[in-house]
């Protein structure tokens, strides 16, 4: 990937269609090459107006006013251009407020977007955009053709060739011209796309003397009668006879049906009455002709584009583009009261040149729409092949596009110019300008919707460095703007705009597939960031009730290498809980020059993508692993969303095995290639330590491990025990936990403190815990199938029935908790009679009983999945910790995955 610290494009062209290059030099930000080589010496007029304007006209001044005004009429018309400008002035608000936060640099709109959203929705909407620039290319190549064949085409009447008009016209010649046009704009941009940076402010000067010749000629000119003659099909052929009466005043002035005269009103383009374009043989509409004149609305950009050639970018962009756009809408009103004053309908809808046949000298305006054609469509050639570059350079859509990354010696980058060239000439096969208006303005509307979109979710996100120097915009007139720009594109062509943003999405499901990684920032996460903090606020633990709770669990880790089964089980047991994974380096502040502690969150994030579970990563450097658990039972977590539950491993002497040796995911022969954030698979297994082998001695001693069980519980903390997890399988290999056999496929749960039969209970709160934790588990996904099973020991030999009486109740009880289990009833007289007197603390266990009890639960739980049992209170007195823990190890010895639970909060409800 591109990052922030390279240049997005190693050469380009600014051109005067606004589409953005970066100097042969190199960035400015990198500081590559010298500073002559990219000076900033455009001023607001040259860097920001001329482009700007020149985008603005291009051929839809020339050829389509009259048409806009014919069709729709000059109440009509004139609603198309408020709508229109009012659209491109909500975003050129958007645009010039995320210009002045920062450089654009080549790509324009793309780089924009992508910069403001990041790649996958920056990626997705450049290539629309590209494909808009495309097909606006089109469309100016097909304008251009249009214009020759208005002078030299010869009569569709006639087969002979009069004076100059030479050129036989019909689709495939249509074809064939356009397809000439477009092979020298192919050489032109190959050769020397350079010139038409200095060429920009000269065709400014011809467009400019066209207009002057276009509102002096009703000054000259007297009314005059034309014959127009059209072909349709092969042999049918139309011929009108329009006039031009000059200035008419009722003819502005009457705006419906004032005037007088059935032909009048007919004739008068004051009205709207839409009819069949002449070209296209269609009806047209409000949307089909509002398409048309919006392409003359595409170049609002040019300006923002070419911020890395201004000697003052936070001033120019704005200043300049709002003259430029307020200076073509009075131009573009002047003519529409200038048609429609001057014109009748039949001249308008029949004749696109006609500023050529209403002009005091005809070349003018020829000249003036060969220049803005032919500029235009050379330069939306260079603008598409920019963006496509851009695109190329980022990596976003891997081999299909990286030979557009390639360059000449010059910096030219001549692949992607061929890549723009061959869809444009697959745009042409389309014969006439009106069939691609509407695509070319749904694509525009859409990445305009997408400017309108960045800009307001830098707003809403509130980040601290999005200070833009334009401050005229707000997020209302974003959220205006992205909803005008989407209905006006489902009223141009709803088929077009659902086909495109079905295109959209769909791109953007690529690319979030594809997960490109950059250094962009991405705005979802800053949006995230700001929603999470207020709903944590929201969060109030005071307002916890005990029908929503869920866990929330601190998992402990020495190393992940040998306790990675358990991470994945404890994210199944989450239930949506909060999942945080704890690590306590061993270690004092004061003798690091640096915190040892945060260059590794990289390598834990790392793992816990690897593992593909939903948990964060909390490290902390403490003298003591206890002291370093207090801390982080303390502080992990925000709000109302800290650790409810303390996970540990067992604390034995067993040596634990290499699960990265076990798992392809973390194999050698799966390297893979990092994941772009400074971690490769190398580098993860390098991090993490081996296991404990035999010579290691242990890193905790029996004393502080029950201390930390013992200090999570005085902390009103809830804590399990996991043992033998590492005989589950590994998720990766796509094993699940559950066989599918009917001896395995149950969770087995144990809700009496077996060490203490004289005590048994099965409502207090560790018992009722216990059976939330089992019933969470058997939600998830891969325990779903799994059959719960409840042993409950009574002692059935003493002849009191009393046993009964609390089986049924218990039964009941399960009923009122909605827990669906199976009961099985477990005699342990023969165990229960091993036992003497009550457990108080200090008071040992025979070795008989515990092994009887051990026994006991092999007998019953050998096939479980996995088993749920009750942890008794630690001891209080350090010095009984060892005879704890062997009476742990001796109760749970072989059981398989086992999982020992003390809880201390109340967390089953039978209220509705």
């Amino acid at each position: 990937m591109a990052n922030e610290h390279s240049p997005l494009l190693v050469h380009g062209v600014y051109s005067m269609m606004g589409d953005a290059e970066v100097s042969r030099g190199g960035s400015a930000e990198t500081g590559e090459g010298s500073p002559e080589s990219n000076p900033r010496k455009l001023n607001t007029f040259f860097g920001v107006m001329v482009p700007t304007i020149l985008s603005m006209f291009s051929i839809v001044l020339f050829l389509r006013t009259g048409f806009v005004v014919g069709h729709a009429g000059l109440l009509h018309g004139l609603l198309m251009l408020f709508v229109a400008y009012f659209i491109i002035s909500l975003t050129i608000l958007s645009i010039c407020a995320i210009s002045t936060n920062g450089a654009v640099e080549g790509g324009g709109a793309y780089f924009m977007i992508s910069r403001s959203l990041g790649p996958e929705f920056g990626g997705s909407i450049g290539l629309m955009f590209y494909l808009a620039k495309v097909c606006a290319c089109g469309v100016y190549v097909l304008g251009l053709v249009e214009a020759i064949l208005d002078v030299f085409g010869k009569d569709p009447g006639s087969a002979v060739s009069q004076g100059l008009h030479v050129l036989p016209q019909g689709y495939w010649y249509t074809v064939l011209y356009s397809s000439l046009v477009l092979l020298l704009c192919l050489v032109v941009c190959l050769v020397g796309a350079h010139i038409y940076a200095k060429a920009s402010f000269i065709i400014l000067l011809v467009v400019t003397m066209s207009l002057i010749s276009i509102v002096i000629s009703p000054l000259i000119l007297s009314p005059q009668r034309f014959n127009i003659t059209h072909t349709y099909g092969n042999n049918h052929t139309v011929t009108v006879n329009p006039s031009y009466t000059g200035f008419n005043g009722h003819k502005t002035v009457n705006l419906y049906n004032y005037c007088t005269g059935m032909n009048i009103v007919q004739m008068s383009p004051s009205v709207a009455q839409y009819s069949l374009d002449y070209s296209t043989n269609t009806m047209m509409s409000f949307a089909t002709v509002f398409a048309v004149m919006f392409t003359s609305c595409t170049g609002i950009m040019a300006g923002a584009n070419m911020s890395g050639e201004l000697k003052n970018p936070s001033e120019s962009i704005p200043k300049g583009t709002i003259i430029a756009v307020s200076y073509t809408f009075t131009v573009y009103l002047l003519l529409f009261l200038l048609l429609s004053s001057t014109c009748d309908r039949l001249l308008l809808i029949n004749d696109y040149a006609v500023f050529q046949r209403v002009n005091v000298w005809p070349p003018f305006v020829t000249i003036g729409v060969y220049c803005a054609s032919l500029s235009a469509a050379m330069c939306s050639m260079i603008g598409a092949s920019r963006i496509l570059h851009a695109l190329a350079l980022d990596q976003l859509f891997g081999l299909p596009l990286a030979p557009a990354a390639v360059t000449s010696s010059s910096g030219n980058p001549w692949v992607s110019v061929l890549y723009t060239w061959g869809l444009v000439q697959c745009t042409l096969f389309a014969g006439q300008l009106n069939v691609i208006a509407g695509i070319v303005t749904v694509f525009y509307l859409l990445a305009y919707a997408a400017v309108d979109l960045a800009c307001l979710a830098l707003e809403w996100a509130s980040a601290p460095n999005f200070r833009p120097t334009f401050q005229f915009f707000s997020w209302h007139t974003c959220l205006l703007g992205i909803i005008s720009c989407v209905v006006m594109m489902f009223v141009i062509n709803p088929v077009y705009s659902s086909a495109s943003i079905a295109l959209l999405l769909l791109l953007l499901l690529f690319l979030h597939y594809r997960s490109p990684t950059s250094s962009w920032g991405y705005i979802s996460q800053a949006l995230i960031f700001h929603q999470v903090r207020k709903y944590l606020l929201m969060l109030d633990s005071r307002k916890d009730h005990v029908k929503f709770w869920r866990p929330q669990v601190l998992l402990m880790v020495a190393n992940p290498r040998s306790s990675c089964q358990l991470i994945c089980f404890v994210n199944q047991l989450k239930k949506g809980g909060l999942f945080v994974l704890g690590h306590v380096q061993i270690g004092d502040l004061d003798v690091f020059p640096a915190d040892p502690v945060q260059p590794q969150y990289n390598f834990w994030l790392s793992l816990v993508d690897k593992l593909g579970v939903k948990a964060f990563v909390d490290l902390t450097l403490s003298p003591s692993v206890r002291q370093g658990t207090q801390h982080l039972l303390r502080i992990t977590g925000l709000g109302g969303m800290k650790p409810n539950t303390l996970v540990l491993g067992f604390y034995d002497n067993c040596y634990p095995e290499d699960y990265f040796l076990q798992d392809p995911v973390f194999c050698e022969g799966d390297r893979g290639e990092g994941d772009n954030f400074g971690v490769d698979l190398p580098s993860l297994q390098a991090h993490f330590p081996p296991v404990r082998h035999a010579e290691s001695p242990r890193g905790l001693q029996p004393e502080e491990y029950v201390s930390i069980i013992y200090d999570a519980i005085k902390m009103g903390k809830n804590v399990c025990l996991g043992r033998y997890f590492f005989q589950l399988p590994p998720e990766s290999k796509g094993v699940t936990y559950i066989k599918g056999n009917d001896n395995v496929d149950t969770i087995d749960v144990w809700p009496t403190n077996l060490l203490s039969p004289g005590s048994a209970s099965y409502a207090d709160v560790c018992s009722l815990f216990l059976l939330q934790m089992a019933c969470v588990l058997n939600m998830a996904n891969r325990w779903r199938r799994a059959r719960l099973r409840i042993f409950v020991c009574v002692a059935t030999e003493s002849g009191d029935q009393g046993w009964l009486t609390n089986e049924e109740q218990f039964r009941e009880l399960l009923g009122m908790l909605r827990i669906r289990a199976t009961i099985k009833i477990v005699a342990w007289d023969n165990v229960a009679c091993m036992f003497r007197g009550p457990n108080s603390e200090g008071q040992k266990v025979s070795e008989d009983f515990l092994c009887a009890m051990n026994a006991l639960l092999r007998e019953h739980s050998s096939t479980a999945a996995v088993r749920f049992l009750y942890l008794p209170h630690p001891p209080s007195n350090s010095e009984l910790s060892q005879q704890y823990l062997t009476q742990l190890d001796m109760l749970t010895r072989d059981l398989g995955p086992t999982l020992l639970i003390h809880g201390v909060t109340p967390v089953t409800c039978t209220e509705l």
